[in-house]
Parts: C-alpha cells; structure tokens; sequence
C-alpha cells in the first residue's frame, strides 16, 4: 500500500505513479491528517510512505501522524522522499519511525522535484526549462525505484554525516517555531472566498472570514495555500510578489506525453 501526503502535487505524482506500477493500492493521508483520523490501514504488500522533505527532514505533522496510525499485515516499509535536491536526516527519521511502529525499515530513496518553497529569498523560483528537465529526471527514476520495491530488496539510502545531525537537528525546531508561521500571509482583493486554501491545509489552520481566508498561529511553510489558489490570490508578505506559483497539474499532460502514461487522480 502507497500511502502519501503532497501539498502542491509533487508527493502525490510519485505516490501514484508508484503505485500504479506496482499494482498496488493508494491513500491519500491529507484527509486522515486534517481529521484526526488514526484508523487501520491494512496492506498484504510492503508500506510504501511517499512524503516531502521540510527543512531537512520529515515534516513534524507528519512524524505525528504516522507514530499513532495503525499499519496492519505486512511488516515492511520503504519510504519515497521528494525535496527540491536534499534530504537531510529523512532517512534516519524514517528508519527511528520504522521502530517505533513495529517495522522493518526497508530503505529510503530521495527523489527531486521542483521547488515549490515560494516564502523565501534564499533562492529563485525554477524556470520552465529547468522544471521541466526535473520532472523528465523523476520521471525515469520512479519505476527504477517501484521495482526495487517489488523484488523485495533493500533501498540503501545515502550516507548521513555526523555533521548533518549537528547542524539540522538544532536548527530545524529553531526554524519551525520562528520562521515558519503564517504571520505573512493574506489574500489580494481578487479572492473570491473559494474556500480551497481551508480544504487543502494539513494543519486546518486556515478559516474563512467576511469571505476572506484567516490565517491562524499553526503552520508548516507547505505552501498549499498559495500554491493551490485557482485566482493567485495568496501572498507572502512581499517576498511572493512577482513569482510565478508553481504546482505539479500545470505540468501533468507534459509528463504524460514525456512517460505514455495517464496520471490517476
């Protein structure tokens, strides 16, 4: 069983591709996470958690989530991480989640997306060219990894140094507590209250008032508010303005034609 959370599509690309090739099942974990929801999931077949890496590493909620869902039948879990190129310490968070739930960690594999982290100018937003060629890349090493997957064998992820732990383990609550908030947020006059940036957050820290989106204290910089507004309507403070919103539909018919194949939805 596939299971994944994807804030602007890129995880759920990966997840669903994967798990069409291995003829396997797919659950979205949005919904479970935004409500709570801890029950069964059952699989004959190896676990196969597909998620995105923030700030080095597994996302917190997600960590939270996945200690007190209940995974029944088969005792192994691979994990598929996609990040804009760098995984941090996914794998050694993957490998400490494996044992906490009972699993037999089977391996981890990193691979790159385009970047979607628009609230930062720490970097550019990619050019067509260039998520384009990212895309083609992914595109090719997904079945590499589903049929890894289904002979069984181990992924063995990437050497983790001592150094990394050093610097991101302190470095990563620092930044999710002061840097990652939703201070900055708010909706251009062109919003039309939709409601999408509500559905789509994980942490449900978003409501509507007098017809315009609220941010609360809660939230994670996965940017499926303002990468998933139908009107471009989501702004981060100035540092948004002027940048191009980037979200895996957009590029769906590309990679269909580029692979033959038809994306479920």
């Amino acid at each position: 069983m596939v299971l994944f959370f994807s804030a602007t599509g890129n995880t759920e690309f990966v997840a669903r591709r994967c798990a069409d090739l291995l003829g396997d099942g797919c659950v979205d974990l949005l919904p479970k996470i935004k409500e709570g929801d801890f029950s069964e999931i059952h699989s004959e077949k190896p676990f196969v958690i597909c998620t995105p890496i923030y700030v080095c590493e597994i996302p917190r909620f997600v960590r939270r989530f996945l200690k007190k869902i209940s995974l029944t039948g088969n005792r192994n879990a691979y994990f598929i991480f996609t990040s804009g190129g760098y995984d941090g310490i996914a794998g050694a968070r993957a490998s400490s989640l494996c044992r906490r739930m009972k699993l037999r960690y089977m391996g981890g594999v990193n691979i790159v997306m385009p970047q979607n982290y628009i609230a930062t100018k720490l970097y550019d937003m990619p050019t067509e060219d260039q998520i384009k060629k990212t895309l083609e890349s992914a595109a090719e090493k997904i079945p590499q990894t589903a049929e890894t997957i289904r002979s069984g064998e181990k992924i063995k992820h990437r050497h983790i140094f001592l150094i990394e732990f050093l610097v991101i383990l302190p470095v990563a609550p620092f930044w999710t507590k002061f840097v990652m908030t939703a201070k900055r947020f708010y909706a251009k006059d062109s919003c039309g209250g939709c409601g999408k940036c509500t559905r789509v957050c994980p942490l449900n820290n978003i409501s509507i008032s007098n017809g315009k989106p609220v941010w609360g204290k809660s939230c994670t910089h996965c940017m499926a508010c303002i990468e998933n507004c139908p009107k471009d309507s989501i702004e981060y403070g100035k540092i948004s303005e002027g940048k191009v919103r980037y979200n895996f539909k957009k590029y769906r018919g590309f990679v269909e034609d580029r692979t033959g194949t038809s994306e479920k939805r």
